[in-house]
């Protein structure tokens, strides 16, 4: 009878289980950021992967059919993703969504001869706060009965995220005035630049669409050489030939690779926080006096 009963309840417990939220994140570095915060209580799926340029994507009938059986779609905003609105109303969801980088303040920038916002907010620290805390709050609003698990994993995640911060506020402070101008494949890191006080110049612009052309290059070559550039960077995302050229010509070496809009595939660039400090590593080996 005892068996019976234990039987009974372990059937009723099965049905009336909850079955995890189901996620669905735009690009690898929220995909990060929201597997922090939700852990074991979502059931997360990404669209664009590690070492993937989501300036390309295409999404496919297979990523339609899977915001279809999502309940919420966390993506970056400031239009990093214009092929999300599209792929949202051919799929028809009817998932939430919410963008990460709600109430920050974007720069903004001169893009085709428009002024639009730069969309790269992860590269500062403190715009990563906000985005912690709006997938907390999402996650939290729309799975309630784990609300004080995403709480608990928000603040967990903060320390990491302010210890950093102190750190590479320490590290940054060291480096001279006329050493903190960088040149990068396209314009990914202007929040990096704002928050510490570094100029970011490179051959594209916000997008990695339009090529630069062969006057562009040639100019950024002669600004290399007139303002003693120390080093160039490649990006995880982009083919390098074109920064190894440019580094070669200028007479400045390659200082590393740098991620901008995707995690590494795996090392410990592969979360935002190893990203985050694999950036700040190799920017310091090549600028330090």
């Amino acid at each position: 009878m005892r068996a019976l009963i234990a039987c009974l309840l372990l059937l009723l417990s099965n049905v009336t289980a909850a079955e995890p939220l189901k996620v669905v994140t735009s690009f690898s570095i929220l995909a990060d950021l929201t597997r922090a915060v939700g852990g074991e209580h979502i059931q997360l799926t990404n669209l664009v992967g590690a070492d993937q340029d989501a300036h390309h994507f295409e999404p496919s009938p297979a990523d339609a059919r899977l915001l279809q059986r999502s309940d919420l779609v966390i993506s970056n905003g400031l239009g990093f993703e214009p092929w999300l609105a599209r792929l949202l109303a051919s799929s028809e969801s009817k998932a939430a969504h919410i963008e990460a980088t709600r109430g920050i303040v974007p720069l903004m920038t001169d893009e085709d001869g428009q002024r639009v916002p730069d969309p790269h907010a992860w590269q500062s620290l403190t715009n990563a706060e906000l985005y912690v805390r709006n997938i907390a709050a999402a996650l939290s609003q729309h799975d309630p009965a784990n609300a004080r698990h995403y709480t608990a994993n928000r603040d967990a995640y903060l320390k990491q995220l302010h210890v950093l911060l102190q750190q590479a506020t320490q590290r940054f402070a060291n480096v001279p005035a006329s050493q903190r101008t960088i040149v990068t494949s396209h314009d990914a890191f202007g929040y990096l630049g704002q928050a510490w006080q570094l100029r970011f110049i490179a051959p594209q612009g916000l997008t990695t669409h339009d090529e630069p052309s062969a006057a562009e290059v040639a100019t950024l070559i002669r600004q290399i050489r007139q303002q003693g550039v120390r080093a160039v960077f490649v990006e995880n995302i982009r083919d390098p030939r074109l920064i190894e050229q440019i580094a070669e010509e200028a007479g400045a070496s390659v200082g590393g690779t740098l991620y901008s809009d995707a995690l590494a595939a795996e090392g410990p660039a592969s979360s935002y926080l190893g990203m985050f400090r694999h950036n700040l590593d190799t920017l310091l080996a090549a600028l330090a006096p």
